[in-house]
């Protein structure tokens, strides 16, 4: 094991309390979710994975250090970040406003424009990506558990990986619970202000992203 099991559990404690918190990607798979399912929510959370993918390349490349250290490049990227959320949050609150004929039923949620498999995921890898938050995180937790003495990247790799098994099991379990908890909501009202609080939601924390300082 490149990492020593004392270690490693000490890592998945902080890496589950990181992962749970709720931020732009529960709130994204909460909307794919209400929009295709869970299957449209599984492949948005794979793109998310890949995006924790590309900060640790990135942080092995030294590119996390260059986007901390940049006032500007950190700019632009959470800038670029917020303002996709806000876009998504926007369409959410369009789709929740339509109003529909109350004997459309379940037909109703099928009826609307999905998104298609490559789209979801390509919208769960460009929200991480563009989420300076994992660079941070990949700059600061990970080195922690790094030994310098042993060969780094293996390292790198193997809490990676833990990171992203742990994020793919609790976001999956995420999606079909909100799946369960739609499901039980029968009145479209009640569905439509759900949908319509998640836009809400994608467009504040966009908002936060954009205002906070680094």
């Amino acid at each position: 094991m490149p990492v020593p099991l004392d270690q490693l559990l000490l890592f998945l404690v902080g890496s589950i309390l990181v992962t749970i918190v709720p931020g732009p990607d529960m709130a994204l798979v909460m909307r794919q979710v209400f929009m295709g399912g869970t299957a449209l929510a599984q492949r948005t959370i794979f793109g998310n994975m890949t995006g924790i993918l590309f900060h640790a390349i990135a942080l092995a490349a030294g590119l996390s250090a260059l986007l901390v250290a940049s006032a500007e490049a950190y700019t632009v990227v959470k800038v670029a970040g917020a303002v996709y959320l806000v876009y998504l949050g926007l369409q959410t609150l369009w789709a929740a406003r339509i109003e529909r004929p109350p004997d459309e039923g379940e037909q109703d949620a099928r009826s609307r424009p999905v998104p298609s498999m490559r789209t979801a995921y390509a919208q769960g890898l460009i929200s991480t990506v563009l989420n300076p938050k994992p660079a941070l995180l990949f700059l600061t937790y990970v080195p922690q558990f790094v030994d310098e003495s042993r060969p780094v990247l293996p390292q790198i790799a193997f809490l990676t990986g833990a990171h992203i098994l742990v994020g793919l099991i609790w976001m999956t379990l995420y999606a079909h619970l909100v799946q369960r908890a739609h499901r039980t909501l029968t009145r479209r009202d009640v569905r439509r202000w759900i949908e319509g609080a998640t836009g809400v939601v994608l467009v504040a924390l966009g908002l936060r992203i954009a205002l906070e300082r680094p």
